[in-house]
């Protein structure tokens, strides 16, 4: 029996992949989380076999630091992470750290979810042929870690205000962060900016 720790956004596709997951013989959900600062604390107390997250938990660490984190703290465990095709720049941060994380996309069938995380548990990488090919083509991400987390946020039409409580910034240090973002852009709007970094897979 796998141990599973499931990380998404959204309590309806939480546990609807939580019952994908659950209806297999040989996987167990342990735990469904909403936010990665939950993660590490709650990986540290169930040892999951697994961690499979979407790429776009909230939380104030990103989804690569968060692997990274898990791999230090849980040597035995891999992750499997759920993201759309346009991640180049993230695709390619966690296609390093294969074969311990794997990358499956957000379109995959439920039967192609369950055979990625009994492939990991094997030590076999899973790295899906769209992001592989989004990670290869990805232009270099000028965008820092906390620069990405505020434009996705934005992206989502959050107000500067909404985003500091978020990520837990002063709303000041939130539009610095967007008018740098601008800037590395080459953009002459936050909506611009946001539309380059999602064309070129930045968030």
């Amino acid at each position: 029996m796998f141990r599973i720790l499931l990380g998404r956004e959204g309590r309806v596709w939480r546990e609807a992949l939580a019952a994908v997951l659950a209806a297999e013989e040989d996987l167990e959900v342990v735990a469904e989380l909403a936010h990665t600062d939950e993660v590490p604390v709650v990986a540290a107390r169930k040892r999951p076999d697994v961690v499979v997250l979407d790429h776009a938990l909230p939380g104030s660490l990103t989804v690569p630091d968060l692997c990274e984190k898990l791999g230090a703290a849980l040597p035995g465990s891999v992750v499997l992470v759920l993201m759309d095709q346009r991640g180049g720049a993230l695709s390619t941060a966690l296609a390093r750290l294969a074969p311990r994380v794997g990358v499956l996309t957000t379109d995959a069938t439920p039967w192609q979810l369950v055979e990625s995380v009994r492939q990991l548990v094997r030590g076999e990488t899973v790295l899906d042929a769209k992001v592989a090919v989004a990670a290869l083509t990805a232009r270099d991400n000028p965008l820092t870690d906390r620069e990405r987390d505020v434009l996705r946020l934005a992206a989502d039409g959050a107000p500067a205000k909404e985003i500091a409580t978020e990520l837990f910034l002063s709303a000041g240090t939130v539009r610095n962060y967007l008018s740098r973002v601008i800037a590395k852009t080459g953009a002459r709007t936050r909506i611009e900016a946001i539309r380059i970094a999602q064309a070129s897979g930045w968030i």
